[in-house]
């Protein structure tokens, strides 16, 4: 039992420190290192819990009768203390927000009251489109109450534009929305290698067209759609924000308005140029170039600009809420940063950062601490965005400089907690039991 111990003990020291240190430019290692640590990071409650009692089991079974097994508790012990402060770290995205958000957090218009209206409605598969041999389809997230002019949200999902459905992804974003009155599409598109870039992003200019004609449909309002995503979805909703209306990327619906009132890319894919040296080559060599793109950078340069968030940043552009984890081995941090920096120097409108300390990349793909948190946030931007629409007087705050506060503790309570419980809505646990599911040929 001591060499057991020992050996557990080892296991769990490793992915604790792997989740701190994850790897970055191992070509070998650092897929391991991605999923090692976003599944530590993100289930920290449930691992610590499965550590202590596994602990437990081995000491009372004679595990300590040797040297060998005080060792093997010390690096438990180490991973249990790694675990608790991965804990600590996600409940304090409540503070990061807030204090990111600074004065566009605390502006009042109307009041913010977060009360659910309970139950939702999940209708799948609603065909948008149809290209290329295929059916293109959506799902749409609503409140089961019928009502008019609601705000409407776009989830895009991730996968490196190769992979990922919308099954899969942005659901406790588009569920808590749609129980407190919101209305959700979660979108497919084209997927590399069948598809090159531009199809993706033409792909979702087209279901934002259909979304608008069908607004009637579903009770919203065709004038407040805002688009969200993660990774491969960031960059493409980073896009929907900043090319509106641009005719290249609507052939054959050149005149439908593609715009959209506010971006909320989470984890995303900012320079395909790769002009700050922050991405690992074979992202070009295995995925850019031969799959998505199907150019050579050095040949053709400007078809990765074109691809670049960054390329296309503009005064006109939407409001931005830019959401991105310290951590993340597979979009790189920096050039968040320098989007972000970019985005605000030239754009009239609010663009707030928020980066999250101790994150990996697909964070919100759990229902973390991290992710509730993280999801309240977002109403709370979308919220205030949304008012200002209705109350077209009210004038934004806009940043002098792009915020970003790092919160290292939960120990800055903030208003976001003080406005609705710590601990999950039961009625959000309550909604896949009490949606209905109807599917649409």
């Amino acid at each position: 039992m001591s060499w057991l111990l020992l050996l557990f003990g080892g296991w769990c020291a490793l992915h604790a420190f792997n989740a701190w240190r994850p790897v970055r430019r191992n070509r070998v290692l650092f897929v391991w290192s991605f999923f090692a640590a976003w599944l530590t990071i993100e289930a920290a409650p449930f691992w610590l819990v499965v550590e202590l009692a596994v602990g437990a089991v081995l000491v009372w079974l004679g595990a300590l009768d040797h040297v060998v097994g005080w060792v093997g508790l010390v690096l438990l012990a180490v991973a249990w203390v790694d675990l608790l402060w991965l804990v600590v770290q996600g409940r304090a995205a409540t503070a990061t927000a807030a204090q990111a958000f600074g004065e566009f957090g605390r502006q009042e218009l109307g009041g913010w009251v977060p009360a659910s209206t309970g139950k939702i409605v999940v209708e799948r598969n609603v065909e948008y489109r149809r290209v290329a041999g295929k059916r293109l389809r959506l799902d749409v997230y609503r409140p089961a109450a019928e009502g008019r002019g609601r705000p409407a949200i776009m989830q895009i999902h991730g996968g490196g534009w190769v992979i990922g459905d919308k099954r899969e992804q942005g659901i406790p974003l588009l569920r808590h929305l749609a129980s407190h009155g919101w209305v959700g599409f979660n979108v497919n598109y084209r997927l590399s290698p069948g598809a090159t870039f531009p199809d993706h992003l033409i792909d979702l200019k087209a279901a934002l067209a259909w979304i608008r004609q069908h607004a009637d449909d579903y009770g919203i309002d065709p004038d407040f759609v805002v688009v969200t995503g993660g990774s491969a979805g960031g960059h493409l909703t980073a896009l929907m924000g900043l090319t509106a209306n641009d005719a290249r990327y609507q052939p054959g619906f050149e005149h439908a308005d593609t715009s959209v009132q506010a971006a909320v890319p989470f984890y995303g894919v900012y320079d395909f140029t790769n002009r700050n040296g922050t991405m690992m080559p074979e992202f070009h060599r295995w995925i850019a170039e031969p799959i998505v793109i199907k150019a050579f950078l050095d040949d053709e340069p400007e078809r990765f600009a074109d691809a670049s968030p960054l390329d296309h940043v503009r005064a006109d552009a939407p409001p931005f809420l830019v959401v991105h984890g310290d951590k993340d081995t597979l979009a790189p941090v920096e050039d968040a940063r320098a989007f972000v920096t970019s985005l605000s120097a030239v754009s009239s409108s609010p663009v707030i950062y928020v980066e999250l300390h101790g994150a990996q990349h697909a964070f919100d793909v759990f229902g973390s601490p991290r992710t509730r948190r993280m999801v309240r946030a977002v109403e709370r931007f979308l919220y205030v965005v949304h008012q200002a629409h209705a109350a077209p007087a009210t004038t934004l705050p806009v940043p002098s400089e792009p915020r970003s506060v790092v919160a290292e503790t939960a120990a800055h309570a903030t208003e976001l907690d003080r406005a609705e419980p710590d601990a999950t809505d039961p009625r959000d646990d309550e909604a896949p039991a009490q949606a209905s599911a109807a599917t649409t040929s």
